[in-house]
């Protein structure tokens, strides 16, 4: 860059000339690489461009050999641009052809520059290209030559992302911005969307970005800084967020970013080399998250979702925008694509229009996954890259059965996904139809279909679904969803609306249910542990702090005045847990008998069982409590040694195998040996051809999902379970060698036509 004063300024007003002048697009570019050449004082300057099969195409050349435009190439990460594409971050060298990644290419006639100077194209942090100078005399190029041709790629990467250079493709090759891309992440709750993207919290598009009038953009600049700070601070200052917790831990860390000089001296660098206000909060948000999303420590991940959230405020605070009405931007099949969100959040956005979720962060148990899981929309997470590489408005599929996500799908795959969601559709309108008909198998044998739920938003499942009653309402969610602790009030507020909602049918109530990967933010005993599976949760935690089981009692005794109450504690290892559960219980029955309050018809307390103990106590344990549930995610995991977020041991073990199965078998005896209900909870009572394996080894009650009593229904009525029993009676009591029991499972329903 020459010594001259605005010297970046300069270059920026000319490529702004040059945008609005009619010309090809091969001619723009061709201009735009001599103008940086000439004003840089470079005998090279070069532009890359990222096409749809990874390569980085030679697009326009000042300098190098004219006939290698369009026909030199590189891979992504071969040589130093493919290098500087794949990292997102700029090379300058003294002598180019020393650095380990240097690659020839003889077409070019590169050989006899030596001084390197290479930095991403990149918008939204997303690598579209690579912009090059080089210089024959060894020399690094200055910090702040660095900054001005990365200004100058921003401007380049707006030229690319609007289309302009569609006409220059080859047939049958297309730019990176528009390629059809695919993405593995993990299921985090079953079902498939077709729609379009809604970016959460959208990025702003910046269409001005040349400034002319730098001191003029920096008061803008500061004024709206200002605004947000104090938008912040009155956020803070609010009585809802004034607790400690998770929300004003967020908070906190935008007023941090919000005052962090290194953040304002970045953006008045950007307005001083001749961008708009807009223009700088954009690079250098784009600048941040290309440097932070190689980063693999969570934390600062975490804060990368922060500081996005704080430059979109900001842009919006410098643009004039309020808050947007999302009902009316969203189109009528949306499916939300974000990094991470609040649960909250997602209930802003009309139940109607919503068709799936997609999260780059997240997990099993995050607010927002459960409140999507009870909305009953298709969740996939750890999508890594999907912000980045999405635009409103692009076509997705979001596959929440397997995990996956198509952005900007082919037709073909399209179609495909199409015909699965129709037939999707005709299933679910069959399922409808069974909605009142008994739960009886094809021999008449009579089973208890119930559901899982935990949120005031599930209730309407229980009537919808046709379901027996709500096998396991986790009232941990409502402690999840919530920034404080539920005053006493709260709780019983929503166990009475669960028992209304009810209408007579029966409800299982789990105690409190945290510890592990269950935490709440503003539960300040909670520690970190080594293995949190394993460590204080559950009723474990609420022996040891009995204040907060005897209030939850409370709530769910005064909630139940005049009908049954069904109480379950989780994670029950000895029999002596029980027994002290049921003193507190016991001494609340007493507390609220003494005032009067309207008490229970009946009181029933039960165990789960998901830890191995029990299985050598099973007799002991159905006569010491009124009904048993198995927890079959934690039981699985426990039984088989098997850490079910590990993806490396998720698929290695079945649960449907002989040993788990025998197990199974042995509890669904104790229980009827004893008398005792025994209903089963878990992942393994929502998939038609498990539950078909839960009652073939004597389960007559199993809870699930709301969605999954359709297809369970659906198997139901045309298994005949004596014939079944007879497979199971064959087969598990022999060695486990053989044909697997899914596979044997799988051709017994087949040759009878039992959906599966």
């Amino acid at each position: 860059m020459r010594d001259t004063a605005g010297g970046p300024r300069v270059l920026l007003r000319r490529l702004r000339e040059l945008m609005q002048e009619p010309m090809e697009p091969q001619e723009r570019l061709d201009r735009i690489v001599r103008d940086i050449a000439s004003n840089m004082v470079a005998e090279v300057c070069s532009l890359y461009v990222l096409r749809s099969d990874s390569m980085l195409e030679l697009y326009a050349t000042e300098g190098l050999n004219k006939n290698a435009v369009h026909q030199a190439q590189l891979r992504l990460g071969q040589g130093l641009v493919g290098t500087i594409a794949a990292s997102a971050r700029p090379l300058n060298l003294s002598n180019a052809q020393e650095h380990p990644a240097f690659a020839y290419l003889p077409e070019t006639g590169e050989e006899i520059y030596h001084s390197f100077l290479g930095v991403p194209v990149l918008r939204a942090g997303r690598t579209l290209g690579v912009l090059v100078v080089q210089n024959k005399t060894m020399r690094n190029y200055r910090d702040d030559e660095v900054e001005a041709l990365e200004t100058t790629a921003m401007v380049i990467a707006e030229m690319i992302a609007t289309g302009d250079l569609a006409r220059l493709n080859r047939a049958g090759v297309e730019l990176d911005l528009s390629r059809p891309v695919s993405f593995t992440g993990l299921s985090f709750n079953d079902g498939v969307g077709l729609g379009h993207v809604v970016l959460h919290e959208p990025r702003i598009v910046v269409t001005n970005l040349f400034n002319e009038d730098g001191e003029e953009e920096i008061r803008r600049l500061d004024a709206s800084l200002g605004s947000l700070r104090l938008s912040i601070d009155d956020m803070l200052s609010r009585r809802e967020v004034a607790f400690e917790g998770e929300h004003r831990e967020v908070l906190e860390a935008y007023r941090m970013f919000a005052n962090d000089r290194g953040w304002v001296r970045r953006l008045h660098e950007a307005i001083q080399n001749g961008l708009t206000a807009e223009a700088a909060v954009e690079k250098v948000q784009s600048d941040m998250r290309a440097r932070m999303i190689h980063m693999t420590d969570p934390y600062l991940r975490e804060r990368m979702s922060d500081f996005d959230d704080l430059a979109n405020r900001l842009l919006r605070q410098l643009m004039g925008r309020g808050p947007e009405d999302v009902a009316a931007m969203l189109p009528r099949d949306a499916i939300i694509v974000a990094r991470s969100m609040g649960a909250a959040e997602l209930l802003d956005y009309p139940r109607d229009k919503l068709r799936g979720l997609v999260l780059e962060d997240g997990a099993a148990t995050s607010h927002v996954v459960i409140v999507a899981r009870a909305m009953g929309i298709a969740v996939v997470g750890q999508v890594k890259g999907a912000v980045s590489m999405a635009e409103n408005g692009d076509p997705v599929i979001a596959d929440g059965d397997e995990g996956s996500i198509h952005l900007r799908p082919p037709p073909d795959l399209e179609a495909a996904y199409a015909e699965k969601v129709r037939f999707r559709a005709r299933r679910q309108e069959l399922y409808r139809e069974l909605r009142k008909k008994p739960s009886v198998t094809k021999d008449g044998v009579a089973v208890d279909l119930l559901i899982n739920a935990g949120l005031s938003v599930d209730l309407p499942h229980l009537a919808d679904s046709g379901a027996a009653g709500i096998g396991l309402f986790r009232t941990e969610l409502q402690f999840m969803v919530a920034s404080a602790f539920p005053r006493a009030e709260a709780q019983e507020k929503l166990y009475r609306d669960v028992m209304e909602a009810a209408r007579g049918k029966p409800v299982t109530f789990r105690t409190i249910d945290i510890g592990g990967d269950k935490v709440l933010p503003y539960f300040k005993d909670a520690q970190q542990e080594e293995n949190p599976a394993l460590g204080w949760r559950a009723i474990r935690l609420t022996l040891d702090r009995p204040g907060l089981l005897k209030t939850q009692v409370r709530a769910l005794l005064k909630a139940a005045g005049g009908r049954e109450l069904k109480l379950m504690l989780p994670m029950v290892t000895e029999l002596s847990e029980i027994a002290q559960a049921r003193e507190i219980i016991d001494k609340e029955v007493q507390h609220l008998s003494r005032f009067a309050h309207h008490l229970p018809t009946s009181l029933k307390v039960g165990a789960m069982l998901e830890v191995p103990s029990l299985l050598f106590q099973l007799d002991e344990l159905m006569k010491a409590v009124d009904f048993v549930s198995v927890g079959s995610n934690d039981l699985f995991q426990f039984v088989m040694a098997v850490d079910r977020g590990n993806t490396r041991l998720s698929d290695r073990f079945d649960p449907l195998s002989v040993p788990f199965l025998r197990v199974l078998k042995t509890i669904a005896e104790a229980g009827r040996r004893n008398g005792t209900p025994v209903t089963l909870c878990g992942e393994l009572a929502g998939k038609p051809i498990s539950a078909m394996a839960l009652l073939g080894v004597g389960f007559r009650s199993i809870s699930m999902s709301p969605a999954a009593i359709g297809p369970v229904k659906a198997m139901l009525t045309e298994l005949p379970l004596a014939e079944l029993k007879a497979l199971f009676d064959d087969n598990l009591g022999q060695p486990a060698a053989g044909m697997p029991m899914r596979a044997l499972l799988q051709a017994f329903a087949d040759d009878r036509g039992i959906p599966l």
